[in-house]
């Protein structure tokens, strides 16, 4: 017999208020907060990626105060009964709702985090109007509508204790070696104790999915994971109303939502196929046409050449920041500022590998989708 689970949280207090709703932390030890069989609907209530600490009217004051040891806040886990190590689990997206309490969202430029954060020190925030499931607009960026194309940013999978320690050994390696990465640590961590000392940080994504930030996985859409745990223990937050496919500044249109969907359990086929890492399908354009492709658009290009005129071939992480600039420059000369056109690109702007034959230049593209101005 098919159910229905509703997953609520209380959206006006931080997870530390309501710790048996959620957790910041990937460990298999914490506790499932529900329990469902593949084929019921879920619906689950989530808190915004930074755990409430921006509201409505808050400035850009405010965000230089933000903790990111609280980020992110999960509604979850929930045991999905039959999975087991080695199946793969399907999550079918069916709706999301955007924040049914206020109606509102934001984009923050935190310090010292984003792509671009070494040009972009300073703290910045816009305040959207969330207009239902037509689109987002705010008074600190006009002439922009950026129009409804939600996901959520994080779904994932607890991962087993020989994949919690692997990760966190080769991770401490990235770093030992100079690395940009998160270590464990029990500051902010919920639960905290013995699994927040050990938990994984929610920033980067792995192969039990997570942090993915994939903004095609919109309503329709399946997300496929590889099982690690009994049960899968799955955990979704971090839900966006729009998002550019780069999430430049580090935020996204970012929201509190209620997230529907459905789970199905493929038997063993996550080790059969040897499925290592999410994968995903849609059968219809993710978004409205006009922005999936998009119809109209400029586009500025970036290739792995510093600003002295060195070549560092090959590198793609050199050729997008360099169109990611470039985009910035161009928004410039359509009258926003440098700040207001870096929120622009992290809700709107793809970026897009174009090339990666023509050594040493590949090539990647900055795709701005015209049909945002009004």
């Amino acid at each position: 017999m098919v159910r229905y689970h509703h997953i609520t949280v209380d959206a006006h207090q931080p997870l530390s208020e309501q710790s048996d709703r959620g957790h910041n932390r990937w460990h298999e030890a914490i506790p499932p907060i529900a329990e469902v069989d593949p084929g019921d609907t879920v619906s689950i209530e989530t808190l915004d990626a930074i755990d409430g600490q921006l509201a409505p009217g808050s400035t850009h004051e405010d965000v230089a105060s933000v903790d990111l040891s609280r980020v992110h806040p999960l509604t979850g886990p929930i045991t999905v009964n039959g999975a087991e190590p080695g199946d793969l689990l399907e999550i079918k997206l069916l709706d999301i709702e955007a924040d049914p309490w206020d109606n509102w969202g934001f984009t923050a430029q935190v310090p010292n985090f984003g792509f671009l954060s070494d040009l972009f020190p300073d703290p910045y925030l816009v305040n959207w109007e969330l207009l239902d499931d037509y689109y987002a607009e705010s008074s600190q960026i006009p002439g922009v509508r950026i129009p409804y194309s939600p996901f959520a940013g994080i779904m994932g999978l607890a991962p087993s204790t020989s994949l919690r320690e692997t990760t966190t050994a080769r991770e401490q390696a990235l770093i030992d070696q100079g690395g940009t990465c998160l270590p464990p640590d029990v500051s902010g961590a919920i639960p905290g104790g013995e699994i927040g000392a050990q938990g994984l940080r929610t920033i980067p994504p792995r192969e039990t999915g997570g942090n993915i930030d994939i903004k095609q996985l919109t309503p329709g859409s399946s997300l496929f994971l590889p099982v690690h745990q009994p049960g899968a223990l799955f955990s979704t937050g971090d839900v966006h109303y729009a998002q550019g496919d780069c999430e430049a500044c580090g935020t996204a249109i970012e929201m509190r939502s209620v997230v529907h969907l459905r789970f199905r359990v493929h038997k063993g086929v996550a080790e059969s196929r040897n499925i290592r890492f999410p994968q995903f399908s849609h059968d219809d354009y993710f978004s409205s046409s006009e922005m999936a492709v998009p119809r109209r658009f400029y586009a500025t290009t970036g290739m792995p050449i510093h600003p002295d005129g060195r070549n560092d071939g090959e590198n793609l992480t050199l050729a997008a920041r360099n169109a990611l600039i470039s985009m910035i420059d161009h928004l410039e000369t359509r009258g926003y500022d440098r700040q207001q056109a870096y929120a622009i690109c992290s809700v709107a702007v793809d970026l897009k590998v174009s090339q990666v034959v023509d050594v040493p230049n590949f090539i990647v593209s900055a795709i701005l989708p015209l049909d945002i101005f009004i």
